[in-house]
């Protein structure tokens, strides 16, 4: 979902075997809620420097997290993020590193992470913590008997600055692994904001009048939409927030498992629903050809650059798409703003998905990185880089860097404990992440071919069925 995607390529593993009732993260909150303009900030502020523990084991920030001295240690972390999300969490490692002494090595991942990971732990060079992008994925690792459970301290962080929806996705069985350092609101909508001027057109908040701003754009000569869908995640993003506005929280609960089929009339809806932006190639970059040959990165990127004619004039996905954002001249709450994901049915969609530090070495450094992760501290660094939300709910807002992040933010933990996660990152990894196969290639089939629904949802089906063994 995954989650977290930022100037990366991203693939999303799932497993089978998982429980997603509850687990789930899809906040459903209506257009109004989410603020995407300036936002009160409140909370506590948390510390910078490092004092001292009185137990001199240790050292406590006076933000209230107390780590302990790791003088010589080496830890390894991995994760899938490149470019600008990569450097703004090497930030994070780099602060962990003067509290405690350690040297952390970022290793780089390639997706699907669980396979790469798996080629790690088979050559007997697992690294320390990992960095896992869905549910499945987490629940995958405790199954192979790779993760190891958060310690007593990681647990007292989550225990603190988190509300149960995030420690429960984190939990496999009742048992803590995962500590969710990064969460993502993929359900907006990036526009250029000189585009919508030119042409006249204002943020819509409902599907029918984001075709007809679509179509207003279009007249003033800008093609309207970017789709990165290179990637076949992104597909699966434009499908989840359709379907989860127009068939409702229940029936998403209910296709997340495959305890409907894919056949069902409300994925008929939905894909119609779909087509009738993706069937118009006029509004699409590149029309769908052009489409399937860009990837997430650049979709984002052609939105801000080339002046009065960009390729694009808005552009959809998560708050991640901030970092591309910064690599353009544009800025952000300027010449660059967001709305909510339009409101098929009775309420607007937000889909969030996480990124979690898992511990796969039961050592004194990945308990204490754990810990880290989920401190305040951790995460003010994190939010002051940009492009980036927590879900901890004891960061003060006015760590974030600009007013449509701290909307962005604000939303999401208000959301609280009504959230549910991005479908298919609950799927098997053969379904719902790998690039090239089962639901990332059936929706770039149907953006090619926008009119075969009925053999969309048969080859979903038959891929789900695959997948999900049931």
């Amino acid at each position: 979902m995954r989650t977290t995607r930022t100037g990366r390529t991203t693939t999303r593993t799932g497993t089978t075997g998982r429980t997603t009732t509850g687990r789930t993260l899809v906040a459903v909150l209506a257009v109004g809620g989410l603020a995407l303009g300036a936002a009160a900030c409140g909370g506590s502020d948390d510390g910078k420097k490092s004092t001292p523990s009185a137990s001199g084991g240790a050292t406590t920030s006076a933000g209230g997290v107390q780590l302990p001295k790791l003088d010589g240690e080496k830890i390894e972390v991995a994760a899938v993020w490149t470019g600008a999300e990569q450097t703004n969490f090497v930030k994070v490692l780099k602060e962990f590193e003067k509290r405690t002494g350690a040297t952390v090595t970022f290793v780089p991942a390639q997706d699907p992470i669980v396979n790469f990971l798996g080629t790690k732990i088979a050559g007997g060079s697992p690294p320390d913590v990992a960095m896992l992008p869905q549910v499945g994925a987490i629940q995958q690792a405790v199954a192979k008997k790779w993760a190891k459970p958060a310690g007593p301290e990681a647990k007292a962080q989550l225990a603190a600055n988190y509300s149960k929806v995030w420690q429960d996705l984190g939990s496999v069985d009742g048992t803590q692994y995962g500590v969710y350092f990064k969460a993502a609101n993929k359900s907006l909508v990036w526009y250029n904001t000189k585009v919508f001027d030119n042409a006249g057109a204002t943020p819509p908040a409902t599907w029918k009048d984001f075709l007809a701003t679509a179509d207003t754009i279009s007249a003033s000569g800008v093609t309207p939409v970017s789709v990165g869908g290179a990637d076949g995640w992104t597909l699966t993003d434009w499908f989840e927030n359709v379907y989860l506005s127009q068939a409702g929280p229940d029936k998403y609960d209910q296709l997340a498992k495959h305890a409907i089929k894919w056949t069902d009339p409300s994925v008929k809806d939905a894909l119609t629903t779909l087509a009738q932006l993706f069937g118009k190639p006029n509004l699409i970059a590149g029309g769908a050809n052009g489409a399937l040959q860009t990837e997430f990165p650049a979709s984002v990127t052609q939105t801000f650059t080339g002046g009065d004619q960009p390729k694009a004039g808005m552009v959809f996905e998560g708050d991640f798409a901030a970092v591309n954002i910064a690599e353009t001249s544009a800025k952000l709450g300027t010449d660059a703003k967001a709305f909510p994901f339009p409101a098929v049915g009775d309420k607007a969609p937000v889909v969030t998905g996480g990124d979690a530090a898992v511990a796969l070495k039961d050592t004194k450094g990945a308990q204490a990185l754990l810990t880290w992760l989920g401190s305040t501290d951790a995460a003010k660094i994190a939010a002051g880089s940009g492009g980036f939300i927590s879900p901890n709910k004891a960061l003060d807002l006015g760590a974030y860097p600009n007013d449509v992040q701290r909307g962005i933010a604000k939303a999401l933990i208000g959301a609280g404990d009504n959230v549910r996660f991005d479908m298919s990152d609950q799927a098997p990894q053969s379904f719902g992440g790998t690039p090239g196969k089962g639901e990332w290639k059936d929706l770039q089939d149907f953006l090619k071919n926008p009119s075969d629904i009925a053999g969309t949802q048969s080859k979903l089906e038959a891929d789900a069925a695959a997948a999900f063994k049931n």
